[in-house]
């Protein structure tokens, strides 16, 4: 699986608890989360657009750093 690292704008526990629960709607990633540096860490074997649509799901703004 590829790890992929994405910012994402959030600024709080909240923030970061949409974002774990549009992921764990996926199914089949791991993820971790770095709510200090606005990072997200994502393993999966899907494209990442696929992943960017679903990060924006919970309505930060989303970038995509490259993989890890």
């Amino acid at each position: 699986m590829t790890k992929h690292e994405f910012e994402v704008a959030m600024t709080c526990e909240g923030c970061s608890g949409a974002v774990t629960k549009i992921l764990n709607k996926l199914g089949d990633v791991k993820f971790e989360i770095d709510l200090p540096k606005k990072l997200v860490w994502i393993e999966s074997d899907r494209d990442v657009e696929v992943l960017m649509e679903t990060l924006k799901k919970c309505g930060k703004d989303v970038k995509y750093n490259g993989t890890k």
